[in-house]
């Protein structure tokens, strides 16, 4: 029976993250992942025949720990990432709306969009927005669990942010980012992602990936752990902790096998992490406001065409649509591909049941709502659930939160719902990774 000083299990950029981080501090780890791939929600894999992400992802520039990690590894950011200035926004029988979201490395696009736009923003519009992110902020900062009690529909309406605004903007940077109708998304979670570019304004850009997020990024932390002294299995199921004399010391895999180690770090998502605990924890006082954290489900289309569907690779939102988020990638993520559109679906629920033919009639109609026609261009498409992959980003979850460190010897957590500043980012779970790591000794 293989003994290790620490047992991480999910290979997401969690459980990548603090691998890295514990093999340059020599510990002998093994790294377990239950999917054939390594990445977790950030990657990349071949879907009966079809070449597909996990979902739909964007680099934030003002993430600091993970081009961190990246640059340990040997990752340069200038050669995994193109950088968009500006973003777009379509909406039914206007023109694009465009804005500049990097205030120093676009700051004429940045300009533009805030002078510009007139006809579907007007000056008051854009002006009610102002006192609406003020009081967030100062809210964020001071009263969290009284911002965390309010939607940002709720929120929005209390600021009289007016409709236009709260159509084109709010609802885009909302539902754009994380799929959830506002009036089910946290006031709290909307200024928590956004609070980051204060003091980090002069990096505020965002980054499309030139590759399957597994390819360029995850398998090579993977690599490097391994080239380092880890160890790695994929396709490798965690069916139960090792639980004795009140600690955990290791790990059970589907297949009967057994492995021990000194710490076990549950690196996994929500459900998965609670499908574990709970067998030995389910009455322990530690861990109720875990298990009582909310999941959320996600929903993915992309679409194979004969051409691109956008002239620009570009992120682009359509509020009042079911597309909360979209990009065309064939310049950028698939190269390889004459077109490539990719979506985020809200309200996921609405597409869970659905089957793909049945989405992609949806996804259809509301593209051409917004001057995008797909007809007779369409070559192949996939459609990625996620039915549990999420904490919840509604109202009045995030003090559910739990912390990396637990009461239980031998145990860590990991993962973007552990608490951290970020949420259900990159970032946020890179960030957990590091602090699960910085426990041991």
């Amino acid at each position: 029976m293989e003994k290790y000083d620490v047992i991480i299990v999910g290979a997401g950029l969690a459980g990548l993250s603090c691998g890295v981080e514990l093999t340059s501090k020599g510990k002998r780890i093994l790294l377990l992942e239950a999917e054939p791939v390594v990445g977790g929600r950030t990657s990349s894999y071949d879907m009966d025949g079809m070449e597909v992400e996990s979902g739909f992802h964007r680099y934030i520039g003002f993430y600091s720990h993970l081009p961190k990690i990246l640059r340990k590894v040997g990752i340069q950011l200038s050669e995994m990432l193109t950088w968009e200035e500006k973003i777009h926004i379509r909406v039914a029988d206007r023109h694009p709306i465009e804005l500049g979201l990097a205030p120093v490395f676009g700051l004429i696009k940045t300009a533009k969009g805030i002078f510009n736009n007139q006809q579907e923003l007007s000056l008051r519009d854009k002006s009610s927005l102002i006192p609406f992110f003020m009081k967030g902020f100062k809210d964020y900062l001071t009263s969290p669990d009284k911002l965390d009690s309010y939607s940002i529909k709720e929120y929005a309406q209390k600021c009289k942010v007016t409709r236009k605004a709260y159509d084109y903007i709010v609802v885009s940077l909302s539902s754009g980012v994380f799929f959830l109708p506002p009036e089910r998304y946290s006031a709290y979670v909307f200024f928590g992602l956004f609070a980051p570019t204060i003091p980090k304004f002069y990096k505020l850009r965002i980054g499309a990936y030139l590759g399957g997020m597994t390819e360029i990024m995850c398998q090579p932390m993977a690599d490097w752990i391994s080239k380092n002294g880890g160890s790695i299995q994929t396709d490798a199921k965690v069916e139960s902790l090792v639980f004795e004399d009140q600690k955990v010391t290791g790990v059970r895999l589907d297949n009967g096998t057994t492995f021990l180690s000194k710490h076990t770090i549950i690196a996994t998502t929500l459900h998965a992490a609670k499908q574990l605990l709970k067998p030995n924890f389910n009455n322990h006082k530690w861990f109720q406001p875990m298990f009582e954290l909310g999941l959320m489900p996600a929903v993915s289309f992309q679409i194979e065409l004969t051409e691109p569907a956008l002239p620009l690779d570009i992120t682009t939102f359509a509020p009042t649509t079911s597309l909360a988020s979209l990009a065309e990638q064939s310049r950028t993520t698939f190269r390889e591909s004459k077109g490539r559109l990719s979506i985020i679906l809200t309200p996921p629920e609405r597409f869970l049941p659905l089957k793909p033919e049945e989405t992609l009639e949806i996804v259809i109609q509301d593209a051409k709502k917004v001057g995008i026609h797909l007809d007779n261009k369409i070559l192949d498409y996939r459609q990625i659930n996620h039915f549990y992959d999420f904490h919840t980003l509604e109202p009045g979850n995030q003090k559910l939160r739990p912390t990396q460190k637990t009461p239980i010897q031998g145990l860590i957590l990991a993962g973007d719902y552990t608490r951290q500043p970020y949420f259900a980012t990159m970032e946020g779970a890179t960030v957990s990774g590091i602090k699960a790591a910085a426990l041991i000794n």
